[in-house]
């Protein structure tokens, strides 16, 4: 699953490249999104929330994607981790860490928050050398 956000975040153009697949209950993939911010002017066009508005207009239970997956390159900001709860994604998983905004475990830890109706599964690292790379040889080009 993060292979597959690894190839939409290669596409990412200027933008950071982070990739965000959602993937159907019966693992089909259902969206995919790479951070457009740049490329649209919006400081909400992060991949999650790009693939997640894609995923609820093509999963037909309008906008509740119970049952399917998030993966995403790099672990989810504090907006990103609402909307995953707020769209009751059933599982996160993510590639790179991030300690300075994480919003799933690193910094705070939103998707995990007892107060919240939904709490979805949640697992980090994955290919995490690999996202770490990418992420690094972009920074690397910009400077």
């Amino acid at each position: 699953m993060i292979r597959a956000a690894l190839r939409v975040a290669r596409d990412s153009g200027a933008d950071v490249p982070i990739g965000a697949v959602v993937f159907s209950p019966s693992g089909s993939a259902l969206a995919s999104a790479c951070n457009a911010r740049e490329a649209l002017g919006d400081p909400t066009a992060h991949a999650e929330i790009l693939a997640l508005r894609a995923a609820a207009a093509e999963f037909g239970d309008g906008w509740r994607l119970d049952g399917c997956t998030l993966a995403v390159t790099v672990e989810p900001c504090t907006m990103c981790a609402g909307a995953l709860v707020l769209a009751r994604v059933s599982r996160v998983i993510f590639g790179a860490w991030e300690p300075k905004t994480g919003a799933v475990g690193s910094l705070w830890d939103v998707v995990r928050d007892r107060r919240l109706n939904h709490r979805p599964e949640v697992r980090g690292g994955v290919l995490e050398a690999e996202c770490v790379d990418l992420l690094e040889s972009f920074f690397r080009g910009q400077r």
